[in-house]
């Protein structure tokens, strides 16, 4: 980490902390005292968002479909074999696995308290970007600078965008990776998903003690 003067903050934003597992230890150990912050976002849109990133590098991958259910097994029976099916999620690709939040929290709640969290929801950030930077500026214990006057939304992108000062200035919205259209994937296969995530996102909701909403 950086030096860092009194009166500053300094922060590290790097996704993949949240889900590795020697992350949390290391981290403690570093700074057992750090303010912790999450941004998380309904699971099913963000495989799916996970999905169309990685096919702008790969054209070639399979369908959504294929991807979340197609190499899928079921659980072993009593004689240790494995069967495949098709009502199995493939929790080994990353896309769904990362979506599984509570098994990730419950690794670092045994290091840090739920105090040290801040727990950002991606939905609500796009709906009341001010509202949700209103409740990090307060967690992180800085001025409240940031508010909806820096806000305004770009149709194209359907993400607000942010501007240096309230009383204009370039805007910076996010990179042309974002913001873009999602696959269009059948009805049943997003239910069978939202069914397979309902009781992990009901065990988030418990330990953050937040509902996000996510149906």
């Amino acid at each position: 980490m950086p030096a860092t003067l009194d009166g500053q903050l300094t922060v590290e934003k790097t996704p993949s902390y949240f889900v590795t597992k020697s992350v949390p230890q290391r981290v403690y150990a570093m700074s057992p005292g750090v303010k912790l912050i999450v941004v998380v976002r309904d699971p099913v849109t963000r495989a799916l968002s996970d999905f169309t990133q990685a096919r702008l590098k790969r054209p070639a991958l399979p369908s959504f479909e294929a991807m979340a259910f197609g190499n899928a097994t079921a659980p072993s029976d009593r004689h240790g074999r494995q069967r495949r099916t098709d009502d199995a999620v493939n929790t080994s690709w990353g896309a769904i696995r990362i979506g599984l939040y509570a098994r990730y929290l419950e690794r670092w709640l045994r290091l840090f308290s739920l105090d040290r969290f801040h727990f950002v929801s991606g939905e609500r950030l796009v709906d009341d970007p001010a509202g949700e930077l209103r409740r990090l500026q307060d967690f992180l214990g800085v001025k409240r600078l940031v508010t909806d006057k820096h806000f305004y939304y770009n149709a194209t992108k359907g993400f607000p965008c942010l501007k240096k000062s309230e009383r204009g200035g370039a805007p910076r919205c996010l990179g042309q990776s974002k913001g873009r259209t999602h696959p269009v994937v059948d009805a049943s296969a997003l239910r069978r998903l939202r069914d397979f995530y309902r009781p992990h996102n009901r065990r988030f909701y418990e330990l953050t003690g937040m509902d996000f909403g996510w149906n």
